[in-house]
């Protein structure tokens, strides 16, 4: 069994996914996700068993190298 996700990382770089529906103290704000354009590719890397855990961080959502400006 592993261990539970952390709604708060991305689970393709585990860098802070900056998702506004995981953070209680930003809760009712619009996440940066709701108008971005999400690469397909990267939502068929994600692991089976982190699917509807936790969002793509932007970089990873948008297929950018992580050194890549948001």
């Amino acid at each position: 069994m592993s261990a539970p996700s952390d709604p708060t990382r991305c689970p393709l770089c585990g860098q802070s996914n900056q998702c506004t529906q995981a953070d209680p103290t930003r809760a009712g704000q619009a996440c940066w996700c709701f108008t971005a354009k999400i690469d397909p590719a990267a939502l068929e890397r994600i692991p089976a068993q982190e699917i509807d855990r936790a969002c793509l961080c932007p970089h990873c959502a948008q297929a950018l190298p992580p050194d890549a400006p948001s």
